[in-house]
């Protein structure tokens, strides 16, 4: 069926009409309270809003502060350095722009665009990415003319951080690196390329070291977009810092070591500073400056030697007979009587276990000066037994063992004292009294840091104070502790000391001196068990060499009123008197150089 109507006479419902013009209505009173709030209302928020997209603040890089030694050698410098960087938004063909940064500057494009996808993810498009930091200024020149053709491309003028004395320091300074997405998102003083402190001082003095960046005021659009400078504020460089330590010593310790691993401890007693901080082997720390390749950095890391690892604070061990002063300071508090002698034949029997002596016939009969002075095992053995390892432990942590320094270093170890209830958390065993036994001469489950034996000798030169040892030459003295021991069995134990260098085939005569008053004890730490040749001890030259002891040398010396202390550990030297012997009394040759005899003939 077909349906008509009459046009003229059609008329569409006024109900539609009504809705249509309300529908209009509504929507323009909507506009209109919209248009209210957003103008009157939050009017005055959104112009602030508007006026920083327009302002924006961009800053201006600080020099990071030098470091010098306390002579005022320069250690950490910055040095002028130019870098290669692109900004994406600014580059029409990224792979043909990397590909030509590879050209120019002989390096693989693989690491070129490793190196791009690491940063791109740190800033925003038009944040310049460094693509290498240090281009060398003989290529600057012909870049320079070809950027031109690259858009995107440009040469940034920036310093770099050099640090002039390289191994000999890296433990102590560290090394700076470009700044984490993590680090760049939690500190807004940091911009994309800038350097912060990982590694030592450089870590630990990051505050001091950075300084603080200028601003430049800029007018830019809501994007970041720099569009006119229109004021700059200064930077302020880093704070300089000097050092406590004699560059001139450090590198003289260095050489002495030769090619032993280990570390050299020299400490002045009075005040805590350290004159030197020497561990080998090292490193280069230069080499973290550009970027560090992941297979380099797994080379470095995975290296059996270690050299990453700070072995003045890192690194414990099992002190051997140095222990035995602290054992010594202990058995003299509990009232035993250093003229009470101990029968040595060599060997001391706990139960079904035979404990030797160093000396395969014994020392014979032995008060605690003679144990002291020929390091005879068998006289601690028998005091150990007799207090027992509570009042050992209890009297080594007062002496600053199994506690850390607080040294302005990361990652120092505190090392370890035994206990009784250590060994039921750690090995579900009981004590044994073979346990107390081998504690009793530094061996065992005892474990001990070189710094940690410097600052408890210091302790018996300076009064009984535990300082902290410290690494600046302005830093105040800062007394963290007391050892246990009245000043009359200090003296006694110092006294011994020298006795132990100057005494007719005294274990640490390698140290006498005429010209100066020097007190020493020797130590041998085991590394393994004791391995013998029949009915004798093997000598060193017979072991592996991993097999061989950690050689120990506790020692202070005194000369026209100044007197310091030197703690040398050798892993793997053999006998202490041999090989820490040498290298310590290069120390105190360097320190106190010996007077010269005048010429008889003139």
């Amino acid at each position: 069926m077909k349906l008509v109507y009459d046009s003229e006479e059609y008329q569409p419902p006024r109900s539609g009409l009504i809705l249509l013009q309300c529908a209009i209505g509504l929507l323009f009173m909507v506009f209109c309270a919209r248009f209210w709030f957003l103008q009157i209302h939050r009017g005055a928020d959104y112009a602030r809003e508007a006026q920083g997209n327009l302002l924006r603040q961009e800053m201006i890089f600080a020099s990071r502060g030098e470091i010098h030694d306390r002579a005022g050698v320069l250690l950490a410098e910055n040095r002028p350095a130019f870098a290669l960087a692109l900004t994406r938004e600014d580059c029409y063909d990224i792979p043909a722009t990397l590909a030509q940064v590879s050209a120019w500057l002989d390096v693989p494009l693989e690491k070129v665009t490793t190196r791009y996808e690491q940063e791109r993810i740190k800033g925003r498009k038009f944040d310049p990415i460094i693509l290498f930091t240090d281009i060398p200024f003989e290529k600057i020149a012909s870049i320079e003319a070809e950027l031109i053709h690259w858009p995107g491309l440009q040469v940034i003028a920036r310093s770099l951080r050099h640090y002039t004395q390289g191994p000999a320091f890296a433990h102590i300074l560290g090394y700076v690196a470009e700044a984490s997405v993590e680090e760049l998102q939690s500190d807004s003083t940091l911009v994309l390329g800038d350097t912060v402190g990982r590694q030592g001082l450089e870590r630990v003095l990051e505050s001091r070291l950075r300084g603080r960046k200028g601003l430049v005021r800029k007018e830019g659009d809501a994007l970041g977009r720099p569009l006119s400078r229109t004021q700059e504020e200064n930077p302020t460089s880093g704070e300089n810092i000097a050092l406590a330590l004699d560059s001139r010593l450090q590198n003289a310790i260095m050489d002495a070591m030769g090619e032993y691993s280990g570390c050299v401890v020299v400490m002045e007693p009075e005040s805590g500073k350290l004159r030197a901080l020497v561990t080998k082997p090292t490193y280069d720390n230069n080499i973290f400056i550009g970027g560090l390749s992941r297979r380099d950095w797994e080379a470095l890391s995975n290296n059996p030697r270690y050299p990453l690892l700070n072995r003045g604070i890192q690194s414990v061990y099992p002190p051997g007979s140095v222990w035995k002063l602290m054992m010594s300071s202990m058995l003299l508090e509990k009232g035993v009587s250093p003229r009470e002698k101990v029968f040595c034949p060599g060997s001391y029997k706990v139960g079904n276990r035979v404990f030797r002596c160093w000396r395969g016939g014994g020392h014979g009969n032995v008060d605690m000066e003679h144990a002291l002075i020929g390091s005879c095992d068998v006289y601690f053995y028998a005091m150990g037994e007799k207090y027992g390892i509570n009042a050992i432990e209890q009297h080594a942590r007062a002496c600053g063992y199994g506690q850390l320094t607080g040294i302005d270093l990361p990652y120092e170890n505190k090392g370890l004292v035994p206990s009784r209830q250590w060994k039921k958390n750690r090995m579900g065993e009981s004590w044994k009294d073979g346990d107390t036994v081998n504690v009793s001469i530094g061996q065992g489950h005892t474990l001990v840091t070189p710094i940690q034996t410097a600052v408890f000798l210091s302790a018996l030169c300076n009064g009984g104070k535990l300082l902290k040892p410290q690494l600046l030459e302005d830093a105040p003295v800062e007394v963290r502790g007391e050892i246990p021991v009245s000043a009359e069995h200090r003296e006694m134990i110092l006294d011994y000391m020298v006795k132990t260098v100057e005494a007719p085939g005294a274990t640490a005569r390698v140290l006498k001196r005429p010209d100066m008053r020097i007190g020493g004890k020797t130590g041998t730490a085991q590394v393994v068990k004791i391995r013998m040749v029949g009915e004798r001890r093997a000598k060193t030259a017979e072991m592996e060499f991993l097999e061989r002891d950690h050689a120990w040398i506790g020692s202070w010396g005194e000369k026209d009123g100044r007197k310091i202390v030197v703690v040398t550990m050798l892993e793997h030297g053999g006998g202490g008197s041999s090989a820490a012997g040498p290298v310590t009394k290069a120390v105190y040759d360097i320190l106190f150089p010996r007077e010269e005899k005048p010429d008889s003939a003139s």
